[in-house]
């Protein structure tokens, strides 16, 4: 049996390749969109893509699953449990086999078999991997989100995010049972998750990219709750917010992704064309660094750094429809490709050209180019002192509940667009976070909406903390069991 494991740091995504050597057949599981790479893996191995499927309809990319089969030829295998609520409304149009419970998949010598594991959504499939030629029993478990390495996938985004009333509930409930069901595996039975740290599908996801069913069951809080009512409290509470862009994943995956054929390949742009594009309504991201954005930028555009939170950002904050172009500066390593892939990983895939540096130069050439003005944590304290100025925290619920400047508003970054007429249009606004990124695209979504005095706390709260200024923390208290 081959084994290679593909990791999407800015989504925390895992995917695999399953193959055997001797029949050269193999599967990719939990494929996300840029299926180059997995085709490129087998060739390398001496493989074919036979076999494709996944886990569940994912809620925070778009699944590659479609693309793979109709790229290569593989067959395609979807799971048909859940319910007629949850069945993939493409399976057919796309010469889908639906597969559930106890269901087997014969990758030449390497048998996957499907595993039933509702309760982070209806149709989840586990799936459990025998290497035939060697072994009589499953060597590991390719658990989607399901099991994560340190925590359980989340039961609540149903709810939250597609907006189906009164559902977590009940899907905590049932991965409860799902889990049950699960720890009777052998200790020795590997984990094979499809997320890490920094996903929003669980709270509490480690960096560690697999471990085993007996490790988990000492060390996996959700493993150690023996009663139902205890394991439904613990796992709603505390999630994180649900990116906005969760319920346009959750859409696409059960209707059907478009069929690339390749990623996009947008066409550069005049730099003389940018003012008509901004005319016309356009979203232009500017991927720039935050600073040399504050230095100067072309008015009403959105930046968002290629880092590893572009994809995040661009998912809360990019509308899904009307027309998108980029700014990039290519000079600084990370270029059009990066961005463009990481766009459509998301359903983002309408770019409709791009422009470079130059285009900021050519706008500044008789107007005025925008700037952000950065404050420093004496100034605004002064600024709060004397009522001249308007705080918003853009950090997340959690760590607004640690502690927060002094009856400041919080709004979290990716639910600031809806929140934009609350605001006071005729005095300073200050955003700030735990240490100046996401304030600093939080004060280029306000410039972008009208918001013409708007600051940067630099530094954020870690550098308001450290001059020693007030931070108001909630009050100790104790939860009961």
């Amino acid at each position: 049996m081959l084994l290679q494991r593909f990791y999407d740091a800015k989504l925390a995504q895992a995917s695999y390749l399953i193959g055997c050597g001797e029949s050269g057949q193999s599967v990719v599981i939990d494929p996300n969109r840029d299926v180059q790479q997995y085709l490129d893996a087998a060739t390398a191995r001496g493989l074919r893509v036979t076999h494709v499927t996944e886990t569940h309809i994912h809620a925070d990319f778009v699944s590659g699953s479609r693309e793979l089969a109709a790229r290569t030829g593989a067959a395609l295998y979807l799971s048909g449990e859940g319910g007629p609520d949850w069945t993939y409304a493409f399976a057919g149009e796309a010469g889908a086999t639906l597969i559930g419970e106890g269901d087997a998949l014969e990758v030449g010598s390497v048998r996957i078999e499907a595993v039933h594991t509702p309760g982070h959504t209806p149709e989840h499939l586990v799936f459990l991997v025998t290497d035939t030629a060697a072994a009589t029993a499953p060597i590991a478990a390719v658990t989607g989100d399901f099991v994560f390495v340190g925590d359980v996938g989340r039961p609540d985004l149903l709810e939250k995010v597609v907006e189906v009333e009164g559902s977590m509930d009940a899907a905590a409930r049932t991965l409860f049972h799902s889990l049950q069901r699960f720890k009777t595996q052998p200790d020795y039975l590997q984990i094979w998750p499809g997320h890490g740290a920094g996903s929003a599908c669980g709270k509490d996801l480690s960096s560690v990219p697999h471990s085993t069913v007996g490790y988990e069951r000492l060390f996996n809080w959700a493993f150690a709750v023996a009663g139902e009512e205890k394991f439904v409290r613990l796992i709603l509470e505390g999630q994180p917010e649900a990116p906005r862009y969760f319920g346009e994943m959750k859409r696409i995956n059960r209707c059907g992704p478009r069929v690339l054929g390749e990623l996009p390949r947008p066409e550069p742009m005049a730099a003389s064309a940018l003012p008509e594009v901004m005319k016309r309504g356009a979203t232009v991201i500017d991927t720039r660094p935050a600073l040399a954005y504050a230095a100067g930028h072309v008015p009403g555009t959105l930046n968002l750094p290629l880092d590893q939170s572009f994809t995040g950002w661009a998912g809360w904050l990019v509308p899904y429809t009307g027309a998108l172009y980029l700014l990039i500066d290519q000079n600084r390593g990370r270029g059009l490709r990066e961005a463009v892939r990481d766009l459509a990983m998301i359903g983002l895939d309408r770019v409709a050209g791009y422009f470079g540096t130059d285009a900021i130069a050519a706008w500044s050439n008789g107007r005025r180019p925008g700037t952000i003005s950065q404050i420093t944590a004496s100034e605004l304290a002064r600024q709060l002192g004397e009522g001249a100025a308007s705080v918003i925290d853009v950090r997340a619920r959690s760590e607004w509940e640690t502690g927060h400047l002094p009856g400041v508003a919080h709004i979290p970054l990716g639910n600031l667009p809806e929140h934009l007429s609350r605001l006071p249009r005729n005095r300073p606004l200050v955003v700030h976070c735990q240490g100046g990124a996401r304030s600093a695209i939080a004060a280029s979504l306000l410039q972008a909406n009208g918001f013409g005095n708007v600051f940067n706390l630099k530094g954020g709260l870690a550098e308001w903390a450290a001059g020693g200024f007030p931070i108001q923390r909630p009050l100790e208290t104790t939860l009961p069991d």
